[in-house]
């Protein structure tokens, strides 16, 4: 059970192209952000569509991966793990980040297609 306590499993589409980072180190970094859709009526009955929208971070070759083959709309399915982080903004206001650490990527489609 040690493997499952911090998991994440999410199936969502890019919200924007990746951003790529190649470190002084040569390693590469991805980020990007995926939308997940829930849909339910409410009360009067009218259907909701709810979207979170979730922050990924790939690594080395998944993050090649990810420069390579994906771009806004794309559909995938992300594993891994969360993260927060903090820093401070240019205010001084020390803000946090939550984000996925993938360890598994799979390419489903495009949103278009």
């Amino acid at each position: 059970m040690n493997a499952l306590r911090n998991k994440v499993q999410l199936i969502g589409n890019l919200g924007k192209n990746p951003e790529i980072i190649t470190l002084d180190s040569g390693k590469k970094l991805a980020k990007f952000s995926i939308a997940t859709n829930e849909n339910y009526k409410n009360a009067k009955g009218e259907k909701i569509t709810d979207t979170q929208w979730h922050n990924v971070i790939a690594w080395n070759k998944t993050a090649e991966i990810v420069e390579k083959y994906l771009v806004k709309g794309n559909e995938v399915a992300i594993e891994g793990k969360l993260t927060t982080r903090s820093y401070e903004d240019k205010a001084g206001e020390k803000k946090y980040i939550t984000e996925i650490i993938v360890n598994e990527l799979l390419m489903l489609g495009n949103k278009n297609s």
